[in-house]
């Protein structure tokens, strides 16, 4: 077995079946796993849909949408919502708690760490008496390819 993969018996995490819980590994849930590798940009299931579809796989959309949120519940692919309101979804590259800058205009996202954030949220909490916090902070605006065009007038 590949370095990094174990199997999906084995009790243990896998990029497929996240956490300790056992997934039915499926032809499906491969087929998102790997479009989900693939892309650099978070993606709202029917847009995930319908690159599966064009690519010639067969999987439902109902299927993508459960098979996106278990992922995300395993903690294998981060969710959030886009400016319109609706999950998106991606694979990242940093593992550990990350937040992100995202373009509103052409879906650009770039990971970003940031301490400041982590320290002003613990003490926030601690000072309101909340224990056991977690938070997000997603940052919108317009990528600089985008702020080009705009300033072009291409925008």
């Amino acid at each position: 077995m590949p370095q990094g993969t174990q199997s999906a018996t084995s009790g243990r995490s896998t990029p497929l079946t996240g956490g300790v819980k056992e997934q039915r590994v499926t032809k499906q849930r491969l087929a998102v796993s790997a479009a989900l590798d693939e892309l650099d940009d978070f993606v709202s299931t029917q847009e995930l849909y319908r690159l599966l579809q064009n690519k010639g796989i067969s999987v439902s959309l109902a299927t993508a949408y459960r098979i996106l949120q278990s992922l995300a519940d395993d903690g294998l692919i981060d969710v959030l919502r886009n400016g319109d309101g609706e999950a998106v979804y991606r694979r990242c590259a940093v593992t550990g708690h990350h937040h992100h800058l995202l373009c509103r205009n052409c879906g650009k996202a770039v990971e970003v760490e940031a301490p400041a954030v982590e320290t002003w949220a613990a003490r926030t909490a601690a000072e309101h008496g909340f224990t056991e916090v977690a938070h997000t902070v997603e940052i919108f605006g317009l990528c600089p390819d985008c702020t080009a065009r705009k300033a072009a007038g291409t925008l």
